[in-house]
């Protein structure tokens, strides 16, 4: 048995800022992060909404999608949580009238729904569950400072949503083969210093470990970022087709993690994909981490592009460093517009 992909959801806030409303206050143009980045706008939260109301919105829609009022767990990836304790996923089964039922949270950056499906695969294989609600929910522009230029442009915020079922191999929706990687030798490539327990530990109580503000921040050192991100995601794109025994001539759509076009259209290069079968909304949302994969197949799926039966490619890398990669066979689905 394995886990069968059977409905999907996703949810944007209403706000929108534009590259030109970031340049107002940012040394930066339009052109310049849409050159670099692909991105022309992306979502931000406001008026109260976060990570787990987002959550919420987007895992109502994808349970309507699968036809289903229950399921047997709920699965959160965010690398923006609302509080360091409690998980956000309990609080997200209570809002949509789960009940008791299991519910977690799983942290692995832009990897989040690579490593989510794994973990709900898990979950359904050795039968704890047969049905689980998973989502990818991040509020992440609370985090990056929204001063730097190097940051602010690239990220968005947003939910996407999918439930999966106990079902057989050969069946549509059924997820393929795994690969997952991490190098956390490189860590600091991509990372918010201050928050957790390191820092804490470093504090004497005296504020003599006061710590800088610049360090409650994401930061990043793009240029090695890129290499490993294109490097990492075709070796494991590659492992996985192995792994399938399927060729790249079999890919219909390539879905991989929104950070940078041109980190997506350099490892459908190194992969030999055409770049009509490359998926892309990065320019209207951003980089939504846990978020990315989920919400690109929820547009694809709404606009008809996506259709039952096709052979997917799903890759993702982010800090950890983390990266991951499946197939999958898009199932005969309902998926509803993200305005």
């Amino acid at each position: 048995m394995t886990a069968v992909l059977t409905g999907i959801g996703g949810f944007l806030p209403p706000r929108a800022v534009t590259n030109d409303d970031l340049s107002r206050t940012l040394d930066t143009t339009d052109d310049w992060i849409r050159t670099r980045t692909g991105i022309r706008e992306r979502r931000v939260v406001s008026d109260g909404l976060s990570t787990g109301s987002m959550a919420v919105a987007a895992g109502a829609r994808a349970m309507r999608s699968a036809g289903v009022t229950r399921v047997d767990a709920v699965v959160v990836a965010t690398t923006s949580p609302e509080r360091l304790c409690p998980a956000v996923a309990p609080e997200v089964a209570f809002r949509l009238g789960l009940g008791t039922v299991a519910a977690f949270d799983l942290t692995s950056a832009c990897s989040g729904f690579l490593y989510g499906l794994a973990t709900v695969s898990g979950l359904i294989g050795s039968g704890t569950a047969d049905t689980v609600l998973f989502i990818g929910s991040e509020a992440f522009t609370t985090l990056v400072n929204q001063e730097d230029r190097t940051t602010a442009p690239i990220f968005g915020d947003g939910a996407g949503a999918v439930v999966l079922r106990r079902g057989e191999p050969d069946e549509p929706g059924a997820l393929g083969p795994f690969d997952l990687g991490s190098d956390g030798a490189l860590a600091d490539l991509l990372a918010i210093p201050a928050g957790g327990s390191r820092q804490r530990s470093a504090d004497d109580g005296l504020g003599h470990g006061t710590v800088p503000t610049a360090d409650w921040y994401l930061r990043m050192d793009g240029r090695p970022l890129y290499a490993q991100a294109v490097e990492r995601m075709t070796q494991s794109a590659q492992t996985v087709l192995k792994r399938a025994d399927w060729s790249v001539a079999d890919v219909d759509w390539f879905v991989g993690h929104q950070a940078n076009v041109r980190i997506v259209r350099a490892v459908a290069e190194e992969l030999e994909l055409p770049g009509e079968r490359v998926a892309v909304n990065i320019d209207r949302v951003g980089n939504t981490l846990a978020a990315s994969v989920p919400l690109l197949l929820n547009d694809y799926a709404a606009r008809g592009d996506l259709e039952a039966g096709q052979r997917v490619l799903l890759s993702a890398f982010g800090a950890g460093l983390s990266w991951g990669s499946t197939t999958l066979h898009w199932p005969d689905i309902q998926a509803q517009p993200v305005n």
